[in-house]
């Protein structure tokens, strides 16, 4: 089909990411956000449809918590009962990981304790909820680049974000500023980026380009006097003047308060600031830490790890007990800092932290590791890090994944170097997404039974 053409099509399966699969004149035909057992009407071409309206729902679905499910491009699953999100999502990434982990041994599927409010951390984008409409604060709606969906209907995030959102959204309202249109390049408003931990205490970080008018202090001043279920720490102003829709600082003000909120898992302590990374979902962590420290337990006790792409050193930290000695890369400065911080408060001496890539810094590493713990960003491991890391021969690997795409490719890459998957498992970080954890054991060859 070299024109495309409006099409009823019945989804009779699914592949990741939340792709419906169909059959039209003999051919497999891909239809992104369509769900098994809904009939669509899709504008198809070759092999791709474009969802334009679901003629009749899947009897799998229930009504969705969300007013703008669908439209908003946050959620995938707001249409299922969790028990049947999971079995879904399992689904779709074992399908995904079959050949790659093919003689693992599967050890299930750790559901998120709470799938309502779990999120720790929220970006917000500024933009008009219709063309050229009014000022609008929340998710981008699907297949839109300046659209989105009033924040108020989220619920992912908790009572705070919402209120916090609300606030600065009618701050900017009443000031008159407008959201940054790329294409135009007006407009000064981009991101809201609200954290919050399970301490409560709550980091507010405004982005905007250097053209912002408004008095960010009052602004400030008005959230700090707001009604809030947990505690505001700090609100911090990001300046970016460029031109991709990314939050990237060019330079970070404190308004007021301090610049760094702190969580509590495992018994330890971790300070999180604007840009660290750190798990989104704060009650998932616990598990899937938990399950990573009973996979380390149950090996030989390392005299060495490598915890790589590290973060604020919440791995690190966590295998610290069991290793005499770890040493960790992570790229992000602030992130480093903070990973000092948090291991001298935590009173752990026996972790070392680099600044720096991990395709660049593991060339300085000289001593071989037992254990090499990866936990990298969507994209995976680089493809020209990943024979760095296989070379220092460990005698296993653990690979904490949120993509089984990368996974998947990655697995198979570490294989050429003697490494196949002993065990693996879901955890799932990140209800009512098509997104799910995954930790892989690999042990070297020689070690295979």
């Amino acid at each position: 089909m070299s024109k495309a053409a409006e099409c009823e099509l019945f989804i009779e399966d699914m592949e990741f990411p939340n792709i419906g699969v169909s059959e039209y004149e003999g051919k497999k035909i891909s239809v992104k956000h369509a769900f098994l057992g809904q009939r669509v009407r899709a504008l198809v071409r070759r092999r791709d449809g474009r969802l334009l309206e679901v003629l009749e729902k899947s009897p799998r679905e229930v009504s969705a918590k969300c007013k703008v499910f669908g439209i908003c491009g946050g959620c995938a699953y707001q249409n299922l009962e969790y028990d049947k999100e999971i079995e879904l999502k399992e689904r779709l990434a074992q399908k995904l990981l079959c050949n790659a982990l093919k003689d693992a041994d599967y050890k299930g599927v750790i559901p998120s304790p709470t799938y309502d409010g779990y999120k720790n951390k929220v970006e917000f984008s500024f933009g008009d909820e219709t063309k050229d409409g009014a000022l609008q604060l929340g998710m981008r709606k699907r297949g839109s680049y300046y659209e989105v969906c009033a924040s108020e209907h989220c619920n992912i995030v908790d009572s705070d974000y919402r209120k916090i959102a609300g606030i600065v959204l009618n701050f900017f309202r009443e000031k008159g500023e407008t959201f940054y249109h790329k294409a135009r390049h007006t407009g000064a408003l981009r991101h809201l980026i609200i954290r919050k931990t399970l301490t409560s205490e709550i980091l507010v970080n405004i982005e905007t380009t250097s053209n912002v008018s408004a008095d960010l202090n009052e602004l400030s001043d008005l959230l700090f006097f707001a009604d809030c279920k947990g505690e505001l720490k700090g609100v911090i102003h990001t300046i970016n003047n460029g031109v991709a829709d990314v939050v990237k600082p060019e330079e970070t003000l404190l308004l007021r308060g301090q610049d760094y909120i702190t969580e509590n898992l495992l018994g330890l302590s971790f300070k999180i600031t604007a840009f660290s990374f750190f798990q989104t979902n704060s009650c998932g962590a616990k598990l899937l830490y938990a399950s990573l420290r009973e996979i380390i337990q149950n090996l030989a006790p390392p005299r060495l790890i490598f915890d790589l792409y590290s973060g604020t050193g919440t791995i690190a930290q966590i295998a610290a007990p069991l290793a005499a000695q770890v040493c960790a890369i992570e790229i992000v400065p602030e992130a480093v800092l903070a990973a000092r911080e948090n291991a001298e408060k935590n009173g752990i001496q026996n972790v070392s932290f680099i600044c720096g890539d991990v395709l660049r810094e593991i060339e300085q590493l000289q001593t071989p590791p037992d254990l090499i713990i990866v936990d990298p960003p969507r994209d995976g491991v680089h493809p020209k890090a990943l024979p760095k890391i296989a070379a220092f021969c460990a005698k296993n690997i653990i690979y904490v994944s949120c993509n089984p795409v990368t996974l998947s490719r990655d697995v198979a890459a570490f294989a050429n170097f003697g490494y196949a998957p002993k065990t693996y498992q879901f955890v799932d970080m990140f209800p009512r997404t098509y997104h799910i954890e995954t930790i892989v054991l690999l042990i070297s060859a020689p070690q295979v039974p």
